[in-house]
């Protein structure tokens, strides 16, 4: 059978197609090709021989260069990799125990220290001895390769949407899920990426570049991507960056969608609501401005949002107000946009705070200050960029459709903004109701995670003596 396989591939090969059209059917040439042993397992090559024919029927979103298909065949079809694959899959069960033992370590924003001092001593216990918690509180551990290649940073966030006090143990249900909030955002990338760990210091492989590993702080809400920008701080040379977050293996997220958040702040002189009646007040003025913001329009495409997400401000029922707040969030796939839309709120909400003003005859005098909460910028990774294709290359290595490049809001905005080539990809398995109490974790096919994610990193750093880094 295997004499077959291989003489019908490489008679289709003798037709000369560019890897662009179809790296699947480009990559199984390689593996074909009578000067090396043919070392995938039979079920492989017949899922690729299916999908040749199937490519060619549907778009692809990724095309893939000959140069970075022969060089992630190497990879694919080195002993130790399949070993290793093979390790991966074996082990799942534990992976599972883990990914467990660190969704039951709570993790609020600003409150991730216990979770992180875990998560350093797992690193060391997987190899990387020298592993440490920075200043930031980011726990990091560094994988030297031969020294003459390029530093790539895979990470995934340690923190949570949840506050302290929010019950995470998990549960595993009838329906074979495990509930518990934060189970897979980002119980899962966490787990990957120690997975990820073990599966290269264990497997014999050196790397030509270095490989910086991240549980990173800050990713959600509040947090505002300190970890990250912490790490592109004190790391100014890195040369590519992914994200584990999540679970999924069917979307790869290669824009960043930036946003804006303030705490929208009025002031005013404050009195009572029936001997000072006449004064201007905080709370009319912050309800004026949240009306003219609520009229704004913006544009579907790129897709631009707005809300005041929360309101707070007076003393008593019977109060005049002299302060006011409220917290506003404003997003947008793209950063022209994103400045437009927050030049025309500042301008609505200078009008609400005159409007008042005036309706009282300047009895008194409202005052506004925006001050900045969040700012996450813009940014992208083009589908043209190695990062991508290898990417690309290994959802195809492990039998996962990749069916989308996506744009959102994720630890890869950093470097996006800074030009640094980065994606942000899921753990494996599936899952749902994220930042939800009732969030719930898949198992089905989740060793495909880590697996994607050791033939990913070898793949862009390259393994010495064999095959040459992508990034």
């Amino acid at each position: 059978m295997f004499a077959v396989i291989r003489k019908f591939i490489l008679k289709a090969c003798s037709v000369r197609l560019q890897a662009s059209s179809n790296r699947r059917f480009v990559g199984a040439c390689l593996q074909a090709n009578p000067r090396r042993s043919l070392r995938f397992p039979l079920a492989a090559l017949l899922v690729t021989l299916g999908a040749s024919s199937a490519l060619a029927q549907s778009a692809d979103p990724v095309r893939v260069s000959d140069e970075v298909a022969a060089q992630f065949a190497l990879v694919a079809a080195d002993p130790r990799v399949q070993t290793t694959l093979a390790q991966i899959a074996a082990a799942e069960p534990e992976t599972l125990a883990e990914q467990v033992r660190i969704t039951e370590i709570p993790a609020p924003p600003f409150g991730e220290q216990r979770r992180a001092e875990y998560y350093v001593e797992q690193m060391r216990q997987r190899g990387l001895p020298d592993a440490f918690i920075d200043a930031e509180g980011n726990a990091v551990g560094l994988l030297r390769g031969t020294g003459d290649g390029p530093l790539f940073v895979i990470a995934a966030h340690l923190d949570t949407v949840f506050p302290l006090e929010t019950d995470v143990s998990v549960e595993i249900r009838d329906d074979g899920r495990y509930y518990a909030p934060g189970i897979s955002d980002d119980g899962r990338g966490l787990t990957t990426l120690l997975t990820l760990i073990e599966a290269i210091t264990g497997s014999g492989i050196r790397t030509v570049g270095d490989i910086l590993f991240v549980g990173n702080v800050g990713e959600e809400g509040p947090g505002d991507l300190r970890g990250i920008k912490a790490i592109f701080r004190d790391y100014p040379d890195i040369d590519g960056f992914v994200s584990i977050d999540g679970s999924g293996l069917t979307r790869m997220t290669t824009g960043g969608t930036g946003s804006r958040r303030f705490a929208v702040e009025f002031t005013g002189p404050g009195g009572h609501s029936f001997s000072a009646f006449g004064l201007v007040s905080a709370i009319h003025a912050m309800g004026r401005a949240i009306t003219k913001i609520g009229d704004l329009q913006v544009p579907q495409t790129p897709r631009t949002t707005f809300t005041v997400g929360t309101v707070t401000g007076g003393t008593s029922v019977n109060s005049i107000a002299a302060d006011a707040m409220f917290e506003l969030d404003m997003r947008s796939n793209d950063a022209a946009e994103l400045a437009r839309l927050e030049a025309r709120v500042r301008e609505v909400t200078a009008q609400a705070v005159a409007e008042e003003n005036a309706r009282w005859n300047n009895n008194g005098e409202i005052t506004v200050n925006f001050r900045l909460i969040g700012d996450r910028p813009t940014g992208s990774t083009a589908a043209e960029h190695p990062l991508v294709q290898v990417a690309a290359l290994a959802f195809d290595a492990v039998d996962s459709s990749l069916e989308a490049l996506r744009t959102s809001s994720t630890d890869s905005n950093i470097p996006m903004s800074l030009g640094v080539p980065a994606i942000t990809i899921g753990g494996g398995g599936s899952s749902g109701g994220e930042h939800a109490p009732e969030e719930w974790y898949d198992p089905t096919d989740s060793h495909k995670g880590p697996q994607l994610a050791f033939l990913l990193t070898l793949g862009l750093v390259g393994i010495e003596g064999l095959s040459a880094p992508q990034l």
